[in-house]
């Protein structure tokens, strides 16, 4: 048998970690079954996390009770404790793997996705969406897994192709729900105004079915492979003192996001009393005080005496790689988060004006979201894109600064788009060729945000195989952080201005990447 077939994966069923290149229908290799396998479990997680927006108008029309204030509120529980669940999750693949622990992931969840489906007051919806917050996780376990079953030097396109398609889970949720809400369950079931919450009910069952079924269809490495486990699950092992402090440091942001909602939320009044008194808000903030604390300590205790007995050659790994990749990942899922968010809203203000030949408002709110939706849909092809040419290229370190520099200049350009200030934007040149533009620069935007993310996560299993899901964890977080902080940000100011403060966060994300980051090494190598 010629060498070149046993590269190519022919030469087994399986195809094995060591084979050719991802021949994403080649079903016949096992390794190519679990990276389907796998984002299609990361887009249920997506699927179910984002399933509140899509149905938000309909809940609030048939909830007793239920107004506009209650529902932002809902909306920023939905991301609270993904921070600290990505953190966890991250720690638990690292100790169990990643097949039972994506396994209960999914069966857990699907348990307050029923309950907030059939919940009939706010509390009782708030405390099941803060639970189900914790969905998020999924896409850090995927990472993982996916890790190992492809060589580093094909890890960045098998990676991209399961972080793009298992995203697409957001924009799948948000074109499907609304129609099997009021047309399968109202129309065809005549369900009336619970259908909603059994279309939402309906996702979370079957989330959990593939839970199960998840668990015995994948295993966690190719047959012959030893799975690397750490002992216990705990904070991240670091291998120098400065790369410790450095460690401690950044975990601030995690708890401190958190500190950041509950203020949020402490603002929001609902007849004409605000949800959360000064006293609680400042409970909040010692319990959060205390938590880091707490891991703090915890994270002295396990390194200390580590880096006191002196760490093994080839444990070592360069801290400052994870620095660069959580503020890579900060500046681009954040931002992606924070944009999809506000875009509709913004195209439909900016677009105001512009009118067809009878009068008619160009710019809809329906074509608005479908101009938002092109962020979702040019996942599919970004991320992986973004993974595959940090493959091909020899620097996996050039491949990402190139990308974070274009989402510092595809947000320069979206500020353009709109010319004026607070509720005085509007569209720096006239007629229908300036919008054609203004999606084109969006695009153009989204392609570099998304292939970043791709890039990202390109580079985080080669940093250090043993802690791939915590190193995985800790950027996953800092993608909310950012969203948080962005989302907080455009709360203050105007869409104009929020552009500007995008493309600032990616241009400091470029100065310490270009700082800090080393291309890892071995980062393509064949197996």
């Amino acid at each position: 048998m010629s060498n070149e077939k046993v590269m190519n994966g022919s030469a087994a069923g399986d195809g094995g970690p060591d084979g050719g290149p991802p021949k994403l229908l080649d079903l016949g290799q096992e390794r190519i079954r679990t990276l389907h396998y796998t984002w299609i479990a990361f887009f249920m997680t997506f699927y179910v996390w984002f399933n509140l927006a899509p149905l938000a108008t309909t809940i609030i029309d048939t909830v007793d009770g239920l107004e506009k204030e209650h529902l932002k509120i809902l909306a920023i529980s939905n991301v609270a404790l993904t921070i600290p669940a990505r953190i966890i999750v991250g720690a638990l693949i690292d100790r169990y793997g990643s097949r039972v622990v994506f396994s209960i992931l999914m069966v857990v969840m699907a348990v307050p996705t029923v309950v907030f489906a059939f919940s009939n007051g706010f509390v009782q919806m708030l405390i099941a969406r803060l639970i189900l917050s914790s969905v998020g996780a999924g896409f850090v376990v995927g990472i993982k897994m996916v890790a190992q079953w492809f060589p580093p030097k094909y890890i960045g396109r098998a990676e991209g192709f399961y972080a793009g398609w298992g995203n697409f889970g957001s924009a799948f949720a948000a074109m499907t729900l609304p129609w099997v809400a009021l047309t399968v369950m109202a129309d065809w079931f005549n369900l009336g105004d619970d259908a909603w919450r059994w279309a939402m009910a309906l996702n979370g069952v079957v989330m959990g079915i593939y839970g199960v079924m998840y668990y015995f269809l994948v295993k966690d490495v190719p047959e012959g492979k030893t799975l690397l486990k750490s002992h216990k699950a705990q904070p991240m092992m670091v291998t120098s003192y400065n790369a410790l402090w450095q460690y401690l440091l950044q975990s601030i942001p995690l708890v401190g996001a958190l500190g950041v909602l509950a203020w949020r939320v402490s603002s929001v009044k609902v007849d004409d009393k605000v949800v959360m008194s000064s006293g609680i808000l400042y409970a909040i903030y010692a319990i959060l005080t205390l938590v880091y604390v707490g891991h703090a300590v915890r994270t002295l205790q396990v390194n200390l005496p580590y880096l006191k007995a002196g760490v093994p050659e080839e444990d070592k790994y360069h801290f400052g790689s994870v620095t660069a990749l959580n503020s890579t990942y900060f500046a681009n899922f954040g931002a992606e988060l924070a944009v999809v968010s506000m875009l509709p809203a913004f195209f439909e203000e900016v677009f105001s004006t512009l009118t067809n030949s009878s009068g008619g408002q160009i710019v809809t709110a329906t074509v608005a979201g479908l101009v938002a939706a092109s962020f979702a849909f040019v996942n599919l092809v970004a991320r992986p894109l973004g993974g595959l040419l940090s493959d091909k290229f020899e620097s996996r370190k050039k491949t990402m600064l190139v990308y974070i520099l274009g989402i510092g200049f595809g947000f320069l350009g979206m500020a353009m788009i709109g010319k004026g200030s607070g509720d005085d934007i509007v569209p720096r040149f006239g007629g229908v060729g300036w919008l054609v533009m203004a999606v084109i620069i969006t695009i153009a935007a989204s392609v570099f945000v998304q292939g970043a993310e791709g890039s990202t996560f390109a580079i985080i299993p080669t940093v250090n195989k043993k802690m791939t899901g915590q190193i995985a964890g800790m950027a996953g977080a800092y993608g909310n952080v950012g969203a948080v902080i962005y989302l907080v940000i455009f709360s203050l100011v105007d869409s104009r201005t929020f552009f500007f403060i995008l493309s600032a966060g990616a241009f400091i994300s470029f100065a310490i990447t270009w700082a800090l980051m080393e291309d890892p090494k071995n980062s393509h190598a064949e197996a």
